[in-house]
C-alpha cells in the first residue's frame, strides 16, 4: 500500500530541500576551491522558484494516479510528492561583477556568505524534519 498522500507534503518538500541543499553546498565549496583558478566562473544552484511551483502545481482534490479498481477511494494529493521529487533545480553561473586579471569570477566575502546562508537552511530543514518524524513517532506510540 502507498503510503504518498497519507500525510502532508512537509516530510517530501524537506527531504528534497536538503538534498538540494547539500548540492548547492559542493557547489559554493568548489567554487571557493577555485578562487584562485584561472578563468573559473562560479556556479550556484537555483531551486526555490521551481520548489515552490511544484507546490503549488496541486490542485484540490486532484487525482493524480490511477486507481487500481474504479470503486476504490482515491488519495487526493497523492501526486504533490511526485512533482516535488521531480525538483532538480538550474545551476547557473554568478560570475563576480569585476573579475580579477586572470578572469577568475569568484569572489571570496560572497561565497562564504552563501556557504553559511546556505547551511543555516540545510539545517533548519533537518531540524523540522527531525521534528515531523518526532511527531509522527509520538502519534504511532499514542502519544507517549
Amino acid at each position: 500500500m502507498r503510503i504518498d498522500g497519507l500525510f502532508n507534503n512537509t516530510i517530501g518538500v524537506l527531504g528534497k530541500s536538503i538534498d538540494l541543499r547539500a548540492k548547492n553546498q559542493n557547489l559554493i565549496a568548489s567554487n571557493i576551491a577555485n578562487a584562485e583558478t584561472p578563468n573559473f566562473v562560479p556556479k550556484t544552484l537555483v531551486f526555490e522558484q521551481e520548489l515552490q511551483g511544484a507546490l503549488k502545481e496541486r490542485q484540490p482534490g486532484q487525482r493524480s494516479f490511477s486507481a487500481p479498481h474504479a470503486r476504490h477511494i482515491p488519495v487526493r494529493g497523492a501526486g504533490a510528492g511526485n512533482a516535488v521529487q521531480s525538483v532538480s533545480g538550474q545551476v547557473v553561473e554568478t560570475p563576480a561583477k569585476t573579475p580579477g586579471k586572470d578572469g577568475n569570477a569568484v569572489e571570496l566575502e560572497n561565497e562564504m556568505s552563501n556557504l553559511a546562508e546556505n547551511q543555516i537552511m540545510f539545517n533548519a530543514s533537518v531540524q523540522l524534519l527531525t521534528k515531523q518524524f518526532g511527531d509522527l513517532r509520538t502519534a504511532i506510540k499514542g502519544g507517549v
